[in-house]
């Protein structure tokens, strides 16, 4: 037994962060896959994964790792954790290229705030983790370049190596004491999926899906036009991944769009090229992500 790594794995489940086993020297879970799956033990009614297998009973984590020199996962999704992981560039040898915390710390900054006071840890590879309390009643899931590049999340349906692991690449080391803050309003806004605009039926009449864009744009730009200082800019992200659809679906030119919210981020009071920037990458994802139209949500 290392008593080190199992010292670590029960200090995070001691703060309430559900830990399941990766393998020695690896991120890599160590639990069975669900085509070995035994369909006994915690697996008697089916088989269960890493996420619904991770615990914060000591007595298991005991057991656990007495059998081997196990690295820490930390369930992010039942810990009620949203982690900011901040990597940074693989051509490590471009100077010129940033990493994730100089275009996290320039976000924080154009949100008005300062970058957060939070537990976090050093990964293996010189990135950074942010670990924040997840808010209640929202099932925030993984991004993946949604903050920014190199700025990806874990939550539901992710893990993160806890710090006390090791890999050939180095150690993931704590940074400071164990208190996660409560995630910031304004980078909520940004995680959380985007609102449904109204929606054309599937089966709409010849003009009654124009009609549908158009009621959405005027919302939309209304809504950022009148947005608070904090949230302006995650206002904007969200309203043009709302109306990229109607962009890629043929109802909406992508130029009145853009030009509708330029306006309006630049009368909430975002500069112009703040605004082209976030409309550019909100919207190229929106339309990659609804080439093909569907009907009303039930």
């Amino acid at each position: 037994m290392n008593h080190d790594l199992l010292n670590a794995a029960l200090d995070a489940a001691a703060h309430g962060w559900h830990v399941f086993p990766l393998r020695p020297g690896t991120k890599r879970p160590a639990l069975h896959g669900e085509q070995s799956c035994p369909r006994t033990g915690p697996c008697a009614g089916g088989h269960r994964k890493w996420e619904q297998r991770a615990t914060t009973d000591p007595d298991r984590i005991r057991a656990t790792w007495s059998h081997g020199p196990f690295n820490i996962g930390i369930a992010t999704g039942p810990s009620r954790l949203l982690v900011v992981d901040l990597d940074v560039p693989k051509d490590k040898g471009s100077s010129d290229a940033p990493d994730g915390a100089t275009v996290f710390g320039a976000l924080c900054e154009r949100a008005g705030h300062p970058v957060p006071t939070t537990y976090r840890t050093r990964t293996a590879s010189g990135g950074t983790h942010l670990y924040f309390t997840a808010p209640d009643g929202i099932r925030l899931t993984n991004t993946a370049g949604t903050v920014g590049e190199l700025v990806d999340t874990r939550a539901w349906g992710g893990y993160v190596v806890a710090a006390g692991s090791h890999t050939p690449a180095g150690s993931h080391e704590a940074l400071c004491g164990p208190v996660a803050a409560s995630l910031p309003g304004w980078l909520q806004s940004i995680l959380q999926p985007a609102p449904r605009a109204p929606q054309a039926p599937s089966m709409a009449l010849p003009g009654q899906s124009s009609r549908y864009a158009d009621v959405a744009l005027t919302v939309e730009a209304r809504n950022v036009a009148t947005a608070q200082p904090g949230a302006r800019e995650s206002t904007l992200f969200r309203a043009a991944r709302a109306l990229g659809r109607f962009v890629a679906w043929g109802d909406l030119p992508r130029h009145t769009v853009e030009q509708a919210l330029q306006e309006a981020g630049e009368t909430a009071g975002l500069s112009a090229s703040e605004c082209r920037s976030t409309l550019r990458s909100a919207l190229n994802w929106s339309v990659i992500h609804n080439q093909q139209r569907r009907g009303n949500a039930a």
